[in-house]
């Protein structure tokens, strides 16, 4: 009996990674070959047929697709990223020719040429033809494959919006002309660089003189970060450097955080009110992706406009919340905070005894809403 249950698990299991995982080959006329990829699609992809997908796209997939693909859906799972389609690309064979390039001016030449050509014209455009993919892209290289995710930064429309080079073997002048295009790129983009203690000399000379060169740019569309851990070897350093480089790029997915509350939210000189609707905006421009104000966001922003006791912000806070959950008592209560300290507390009675028709959210009940209309009742004589 034990016997037939764990065929039955390891069938299901088997099953279940089948559903998210798909192992696909691609005919290239730019290699004139095939290559095998590895495509991990996100856990709705079935469900909603009508969502696209960031799409992250993995050199050195035979062994770092795992670690993006785990982390992509861990992150994904606790909504502190979307749901992404993340696809390797395998090059166990082929990792020195499709990185080649010039000795001269370190650009990809020969089968380097031909693989930066395949990626961009071939695989791309199939990937968005066959998934709904969004066009919020990212790049994901290791050693020879970090250095060459960046030749893509280096056109004047970049296919890839974020990029996560872990430990590059950097092509001498790409010191030069990564820093340059870094510096004056027009649109938002993501660039994250990692090196451990234990990677060899040239490479930790090299990202430590090119952490220095980004570091001293100032452009405001560039969202960079730089990580050198202590102890990873070379070949486990990704492990590492992967969740730091998405909580990073996908920051402003996350909820509002303590320390954005604190550092941030508590220390506005404008409206926190327009802060949470620029934050959400800024998700529905970057991913593609329009998603419902959090309930913990709007208690954060509320949590703020107390703090500071700059209460006028309320009115504009229980109208957002209106619109983002308008069967339940949280955009009338904002509304009847506003109405109470601005002086009408008639209609901060009314607002708050409006709550018998809606639903309790967020430790907001209508016993508390009618206490509140009770109390400015007894205290004002209505």
């Amino acid at each position: 009996m034990k016997h037939i249950l764990y065929v039955l698990l390891l069938f299901c299991s088997l099953n279940y990674v089948e559903a998210q995982v798909k192992y696909e080959s691609i005919e290239s006329a730019k290699l004139g070959q095939t290559r095998e990829l590895k495509i991990q699609l996100p856990r709705s992809y079935s469900n909603n047929t009508d969502k696209k997908y960031p799409l992250f796209i993995v050199l050195d997939g035979d062994y770092l697709f795992e670690a993006v693909a785990g982390n992509v859906d861990y992150y994904s799972y606790w909504e502190d990223m979307p749901e992404a389609i993340v696809v390797g690309i395998n090059q166990f064979d082929t990792r020195d020719d499709d990185c080649l390039y010039s000795e001269q001016n370190s650009l990809p030449i020969e089968k380097g040429a031909a693989f930066f050509e395949f990626i961009g014209m071939e695989l791309i455009p199939h990937l968005e033809k066959k998934y709904r993919s969004a066009n919020f892209r990212v790049a994901v290289g290791h050693g020879e494959t970090a250095n060459f995710i960046n030749y893509f930064l280096l056109k004047p429309q970049p296919v890839f919006k974020a990029y996560i080079a872990i430990s590059p073997e950097l092509a001498p002048k790409m010191l030069e002309y990564i820093p340059e295009v870094l510096g004056k790129t027009p649109s938002k983009l993501f660039y994250y660089l990692a090196n451990t203690n234990n990677d060899s000399a040239s490479i930790k000379k090299m990202t430590e003189a090119l952490h220095a060169d980004i570091s001293a740019l100032e452009n405001k569309n560039l969202t960079y970060k730089f990580n050198s851990f202590e102890g990873p070897s070379h070949y486990s350093v990704p492990t590492h450097a992967i969740p730091n480089a998405i909580e990073k790029i996908f920051k402003v997915f996350q909820p509002i955080s303590k320390e954005e509350y604190t550092e941030t939210i508590l220390k506005l000189e404008t409206s926190p009110v327009t802060y949470l609707e620029d934050k959400y905006k800024t998700i529905d421009e970057l991913f593609g992706i329009k998603k419902q104000i959090l309930v913990n966001d709007f208690k954060a922003i509320a949590a703020a406009i107390e703090k500071n006791k700059k209460f006028e912000h309320y009115e504009a806070l229980g109208k957002l919340a209106r619109d983002a959950y308008p069967k339940t008592l949280l955009g009338n209560y904002y509304l009847a905070r506003f109405y109470e300290e601005s002086g009408d507390t008639k209609k901060a009675m009314r607002t708050y005894q409006s709550a018998f028709t809606l639903e309790e959210i967020a430790g907001l009940t209508k016993d508390l809403m009618l206490e509140k209309a009770e109390a400015i009742k007894t205290d004002f004589g209505y």
